[in-house]
This record gives C-alpha cells, structure tokens and sequence, in this order.
C-alpha cells in the first residue's frame, strides 16, 4: 500500500479504535434506578446479575420473612424478590448494549479478487471503511443515550408501581384478616341464637317465625363468613405474588390489624405543581419527545447520505504495473429523495408533543383525584372511629343493663352483638379504604397510580347490619 493510501486511512483507523473505546458501565447503568428507590420511598434495591448476589438478596429475604410482615417490610421484600422486576432491569443491559454499540464504528471491509485474462493474473486487493457511520456517529450515540435514560425512568417506575402495589395488597391482606376474626365472632353469634331457639321452640316456648328468624339469621352469618375467608385467601395470594414467595415462604405471619388512623390528614396546598416536577411518567414523556426531535435532526442531516463509504485500492498484475488509489461511493438520490422519511418523523415529533401534554393533563387530574379520594377516606374512618363504633357500643351497654333487669330477652342481646360487631367491620373496612387511599396518592406524586372508586358497605356488613336491626 503506498503512503498516500496510508495517510488516507491512518484517520480512519484512529476513529475506528477510539470509537472502540466505548465500554460497559460498572453497574449497568442501575445506580440511578437503586437512587431513585432510595431517595423516594427509602428502600434498598437490588439487581441480581450473580449467584452471589441472588444469595444475599435470598438470605435478605429469610431475615424479613422471620418476624410479622409490617407494611414497609412487605415492600423492601417485594423489590429484592420480586422476578418480574427482576427481569425488567435486564431492560438496561440491553438498552446499555445497544448505547455502547452506537459508540463503536463498524468493522471496515476487505476485498480480494483475482482475475484472469489469458496467461495475464490481475489481483484486486481493497480495504473499505464505512465513512457515513463516522460521520452520524455523535449523533447516533446521542440518540441512543437519551433512549438509554428512558429505560432508566422506565425501570424506576416499575420499582415505584410495583411498591404501590404492594403496600395496597398488604393493606388488603391485614383487613381481610381481620374482618374474618370478626365475622366469625358473628357466625358464633347467630349460631348461639339459632341453637337457643331450636331448644325453646322444642320446648313451646318459640313460635316457628321466630326460630325461621333466628335460623335466617345463622344461614346469613355463615355465607358471609365463607365469603370472608374467600376474601383473605384471594388478599393474601396477591400479596404473594407480589412478593415472589413459594413453597414454606407463603407461610408468613401478619400483624393482627391495620395501624392507626393519623391524628390529622396531610395538607397539600400546591399538589398539582408538585407532582408534575416528581413524576417519572411527565418526566419520560419529556424525554421521549427531546429524542423525537433529536432524531428529526438526523434525518435531515442524512436525507441524502444513505450509503457513503471510502476505501484504499491496490490492484496489481503480472503484465502491468500495479495500480494504486482511493475509491468513494455512495447512493445517487435519484428516485428517493427521502422526502417521505423527513416528513414521517415530523409527524411523529408532532404526535409526541401532543402525548407529553395529555400525560402531564392526566397527571394534574390524577393526583387531584387521589388526594381527593385521600381526604373523604380519613373523613370517613375518623367519623365510623369517632361516633359509629363508640355509639354502637353505648347501645351494647345499655342492652345488657336492660338484659341484666331482664327487660330484655337474650335474642335481643344477641341481635345487638350482631350489630356492634358489624359495626367494627364497618370500621375496619374504611380504615382499610383510608390507607389504600394514602398508598394511591403516595403513587400519585411519583408516577401514574392505579385509582379505584371508594368501595360502598361490603355484603357482610350490610346483611350483619340488618340483622341486628
């Protein structure tokens, strides 16, 4: 090769190896993802890239699974052993795989032919680089960077909905527990008046619409206790998979009731202009449409460098001096002006526009609803706390001292056991409503909750409730 051929390609090669200088992070581009877990909910996360540090994150495990399960336990366990969130930060493997590959030049070309012409041999030698890929080569990189930081919001809103859900579906695991204590204490309830009234009626001291009363009322207790052992097994089997647990793992305790009502609700006078800085989705958003018009930008720049290549050419021959020199080439735009691609990606610069400003709509609405679902459920379990249940138990007390001056016969004190106690699942289910409430807002602020309207009086209550009346 002559030292003209040499100088051509010395620049390139230097491009080349530095373009191979792009390397792998040392975390996968993680750390900003555990930050986030960090700095917004306060828990530790995990990646398990290793059987070393699958096994931390399993003895990690077996240290919250040895005492009852609180709240904030539940959702440190499912972001260290939940697989599906596992899975998804493998998202940022592949997404830094993708960013190192943009930061690397293609592998040049060599060509060889040998061609005969008569007892005449022409050998035709060719090194070809890739000069366009050079060329977008910053620009490409920058693409795919700005793609790269979207998986990360992607993988840190994962890790945030995914610990929303959990500390919902261990709200929802505590109260059926504790909703099913008390519906059997009404099932013992109305079988003791069921049993009673079988023995006076055997006796002639029941008439038959009053044992079919009592009977009727022990047929409701028992349906409704079947359903709220459904209830806890279906609460509890969520909570699971949340968390990743199988075989002796699903044998976990829980505490024996929900905590208590907070004296006073959060007060958020500039909720709005605060989720909108904190949540991942407008935030993605934002992003997705900066990379949009970064990728307009590129492909006005190679609308009409489809194909550009340049290469050294030494062909050499038995009979004739041996040429030496520099080839080019690239596409003719012809019939394709790229017209169509331009305008293509215009749209879409368009449309993502259109999409962050409906996302950061939803989001002002979303958290609106949230806070405002958040305020009536405390109203509402601080007034079944505060005037329900302690009203329901003056009733108790003054039915007995009536029972105790037998004013009052034993039906009637059973009927009214009946009503207080549906009065405390009354009062268990809105402080169940209350912090599934709280857990939504919480969701709020970060990224996009999952809202649902506020639940009106269970089955159980409302025939338990009739009961007593």
């Amino acid at each position: 090769m002559s030292a003209r051929s040499i100088r051509l390609a010395a620049p390139l090669a230097l491009a080349a190896l530095l373009a191979g200088c792009a390397s792998f992070s040392a975390d996968g581009g993680f750390g900003q993802v555990e930050q986030v877990a960090k700095d917004r909910l306060g828990k530790n996360l995990h990646w398990a890239r290793t059987e070393e540090q699958q096994s931390h994150i399993d003895q990690r495990v077996a240290e919250l699974l040895a005492r009852p399960l609180s709240a904030d336990d539940a959702v440190q366990l499912a972001l260290l052993n939940n697989r599906g969130l596992q899975a998804a930060f493998f998202e940022l493997g592949i997404g830094e795989a993708e960013l190192v590959q943009a930061g690397r030049l293609p592998n040049p070309g060599f060509g060889f032919g040998r061609l005969t012409r008569g007892d005449e041999v022409e050998l035709e030698r060719g090194l070809h680089f890739d000069l366009a890929a050079l060329i977008a080569m910053p620009m490409r990189r920058d693409v795919e960077s700005r793609r790269f930081a979207q998986t990360q919001s992607v993988a840190a809103a994962s890790v945030l909905a995914l610990a929303a859900d959990t500390r919902k579906a261990w709200v929802q695991a505590v109260a059926a527990e504790e909703t099913l204590r008390y519906t059997r204490q009404v099932m013992q309830a109305a079988e003791a008046g069921a049993e009673l009234a079988r023995r006076m009626a055997q006796v002639g001291n029941f008439n038959k619409l009053q044992q079919a009363r009592e009977q009727g009322f022990y047929a409701d207790a028992a349906l409704n206790l079947a359903r709220a052992q459904q209830a806890r097994l279906a609460a509890r089997e969520r909570l699971i998979r949340l968390l990743g647990l199988w075989g002796r793992q699903t044998q976990f305790t829980l505490p024996e009731r929900l905590p208590d009502l907070p004296p006073q609700p959060a007060d958020q006078p500039d909720i709005e202009r605060t989720a909108l800085a904190q949540r991942l989705d407008v935030q993605a958003a934002k992003l997705a449409t900066e990379q949009t018009a970064r990728n307009l930008g590129l492909t006005k720049t190679t609308r009409f460098i489809n194909v550009l290549e340049v290469g050294a050419v030494r062909n050499s021959s038995n009979e004739a001096p041996t040429q030496r020199g520099w080839e080019i080439s690239f596409e003719l735009p012809l019939f394709d002006w790229s017209g169509s691609r331009v305008a293509r990606a215009e749209s879409v610069y368009r449309q993502s526009l259109q999409r962050t400003a409906q996302t950061a709509i939803e989001a002002r609405s979303e958290v609106r609803e949230a806070y405002g679902a958040y305020r009536t459920a405390w109203d509402i379990a601080k007034h079944q706390r505060d005037e329900i249940v302690p009203l329901r138990q003056r009733i108790a007390e003054e039915n007995l001292l009536r029972y105790n001056g037998m004013l009052i016969g034993v039906f009637e004190l059973l009927a009214d056991a009946r009503a207080q106690i549906a009065g405390v699942n009354a009062s268990i289910d809105a402080l169940r409503d209350f912090w599934l409430a709280q857990a939504d807002l919480d969701m709020a602020m970060l990224g996009r909750p999952t809202l649902v309207p506020m639940a009106g009086p269970s089955p159980a209550n409302a025939d338990s409730g009739g009961a007593g009346h």
